[in-house]
């Protein structure tokens, strides 16, 4: 077992704790795309919202931690091209360009990488430290989601704040949660077995 696996040092992720290669890193970035590709499958329709709740924000936060901030944003980034190149892995098997929703893929670009810099600086080590890592990157999918929403249906500021963020809140805080919970439990048993 290498030292680096035994004892993380300051500025590793989860995903650094895996023999350094090059193929290690496509698979990772590869891999994450799939996994935000798979997660946007799981998609319910919100009443009265044209964004649906989906489990691809979720899996964006959860690649930018694991993987880092350039890994994470690669990673989201190929999502985001792929998806946009006609491969109908979306929200609900959806594709290509346009959509009310893709202000909030753009928005996961920005938050993967985000979320991987505070967790290259301990940021999913602990419970408040993940939790407030999670938050900042819902605020981020966000702060670009909304606007993108505003705009592109002709929504006002606060119809598109009432129809794609409200109804999405006690959902990120469920998935920040588990995130809470996951990351900081895998880092202590990181920590012991070594």
């Amino acid at each position: 077992m290498s030292t680096a696996a035994a004892a993380p040092r300051t500025g590793a992720v989860l995903a650094d704790l895996l023999p350094a290669t090059r193929t290690r890193d496509i698979a990772l970035v590869l891999g994450g795309a799939a996994l935000t590709g798979v997660a946007a499958q799981l998609s319910v329709t919100v009443p009265g919202s044209p964004v649906p709740v989906t489990g691809q924000t979720f899996a964006a936060l959860l690649v930018g931690t694991a993987l880092g901030a350039r890994r994470g944003f690669l990673s989201l980034a190929v999502y985001t091209l792929v998806g946009l190149a006609g491969v109908p892995w979306f929200s609900a098997g959806s594709s290509g360009p346009g959509g009310a929703s893709l202000g909030y893929v753009f928005g996961m670009l920005l938050a993967a990488a985000a979320v991987g810099a505070l967790a290259e600086r301990g940021g999913d080590r602990s419970v408040l430290r993940t939790a407030a890592t999670m938050v900042l990157g819902s605020a981020v999918i966000y702060a670009v989601g909304v606007p993108y929403l505003a705009v592109s249906t002709g929504m006002s500021t606060s119809a598109a704040i009432s129809a794609g963020l409200v109804p999405f809140l006690l959902g990120d805080g469920l998935k920040a949660a588990l995130a809470t919970g996951a990351f900081p439990a895998a880092w202590t048993f990181v920590n012991r077995k070594g």
